[in-house]
């Protein structure tokens, strides 16, 4: 019977479908609400490490876009990993990927529902959480075309609702219109908590760009995988372009300081002039962002747990599939379990124990990041200049790590996710040592 990873679609993904999906999966959450932490440490300096972060994630998608392009194959980054290193490779990276979104998914699924209960205060917080999950699940089965299909029409709304924004914060800081403070007056500075709040900040700049290895994924969908580099250059530059030209305009409308992670810093921009309607139509984006995230990372790691069955790395039902879909219902229930797991302890948890929690699962998320730029080193034997633009993409994402260390809630974020990754590679080394020898992904033969 056909996974669902392994359907082939009825219609291949053209270079600019790809680059609409991947502002989809990046324009979230990260930028409408995480950078708010990023522009309170950094102040100006956000600018600089925006784009620092922009170019790092440029070469880790360039460097999977070039694995895909010479080699196109589902599971992507874990499936190069293990031809690279080992069958223990494939499986130690596909649930460390697994383990990170889980992980930071309860907390997509309760921000959505705060943003909710903005407009309908009332209504229980677990009743938004339950109807945005089951949502996701439902599009997560569609399969790859009626998430593509979802993903582009969410990113279009995304890309608008951000130029819209810059136009108007544009034109009141141009004085165009009449609004409640001077632009001008607003003095932020370049080092507000001199460089070792540059430092703390950087991470979150890079959260800002959280998504690419969904993009990854879909790469090998492509009707040419060699335009896998050319449609990661044109949705980076788009978005890094918006991220910078829209965080220098709050810069200049919001006093850093005044930022707090809890809300976004566009709505606060919008609040801080009087554009109450603007507010309310953030508010809806900041739901639309959280949710079209979400739901691509529901369809990656759930694609991700029937190729670990495929491979052998995770029980063979999550192959199993059902209707003309071809449904993964193992594999998805699996994900709703996590889900339901991850949400309960968002709900039960302090919230200061859970931010730790969170951050962990992002920071893993940035140890795969790593993994593919290994991965890149050893598989492709790369050419000098592409391999110091790999070595650059990993040495801004160790900084950025270390910088988690600066500040006490994230350093123990940080911790957290150290004991996660000793904890897999502990499950990954009695795995490989107790069950039969097998080949690498590569030398298995090609299932249809």
């Amino acid at each position: 019977m056909k996974s669902h990873v392994h359907q082939k679609e009825e219609e291949k993904l053209s270079w600019i479908s790809l680059s609409l999906f991947g502002a989809g999966c990046t324009l979230g959450t990260g930028f409408f609400l995480g950078t708010s932490l990023a522009i309170h440490w950094s102040g100006l300096s956000v600018l600089v490490l925006l784009v620092l972060a922009a170019a790092g994630t440029y070469f880790v998608f360039g460097a999977l876009a070039q694995m895909t392009a010479e080699d196109p194959k589902e599971g992507a980054f874990r499936t190069y990993a293990g031809e690279a290193f080992g069958p223990w490779a494939g499986f130690g990276s596909g649930w460390m990927y697994w383990s990170s979104e889980m992980l930071i998914m309860g907390s997509s699924l309760t921000a959505l529902g705060l943003f909710s209960q903005f407009w309908f205060p009332k209504f229980p917080l677990w009743v938004f959480v339950a109807v945005y999950a089951c949502i996701g699940l439902f599009i997560a089965a569609l399969g790859a075309k009626g998430l593509t299909q979802t993903e582009n029409v969410l990113a279009v709304i995304k890309l608008a609702a951000t130029v819209a924004f810059i136009a108007i914060a544009a034109a009141a800081c141009l004085g165009w219109l009449d609004v409640k403070i001077t632009p001008q007056k607003i003095t932020n500075e370049w080092f507000p908590h001199k460089i070792k709040g540059v430092w703390t900040g950087f991470i979150y700049a890079f959260f800002a760009f959280a998504g690419i290895e969904v993009m990854g994924l879909m790469a090998a969908k492509l009707k040419e995988p060699k335009d896998a580099v050319k449609s990661g250059r044109v949705m980076l530059l788009t978005v890094s372009t918006l991220y910078v030209v829209a965080i220098a305009l709050i810069l200049l409308l919001v006093p850093a300081a005044k930022l707090t992670p809890d809300e976004s810093p566009l709505v606060k921009a919008m609040s801080s002039i009087g554009f109450t309607v603007v507010v309310h139509i953030l508010n809806g984006i900041l739901i639309i962002a959280g949710f079209s995230t979400m739901v691509a990372s529901i369809y990656a790691i759930t694609s991700m747990l029937v190729k670990l069955g495929e491979d052998g790395d995770a029980p063979k039902m999550f192959t199993k599939t059902w209707g003309k879909k071809n449904m993964p219902l193992y594999a998805l229930g699996c994900t709703a379990a996590g889900l339901i797991l991850s949400t309960l302890m968002a709900l039960w948890m302090p919230k200061s124990l859970f931010e730790y929690v969170t951050t962990a699962g992002s920071l893993v998320l940035m140890y795969t990041w790593l993994l593919i730029c290994i991965t890149y080193i050893k598989k492709m034997k790369p050419t000098s200049w592409n391999r110091i633009k790999v070595w650059s993409a990993m040495v801004l994402i160790l900084a950025a790590v270390a910088g988690t260390a600066m500040e006490k809630a994230s350093r123990r974020g940080l911790l957290a996710s150290i004991g996660l990754v000793v904890l897999i590679a502990l499950i990954t080394y009695i795995v490989n040592k107790v069950r039969k020898p097998r080949t690498s992904p590569s030398t298995e033969p090609s299932k249809s």
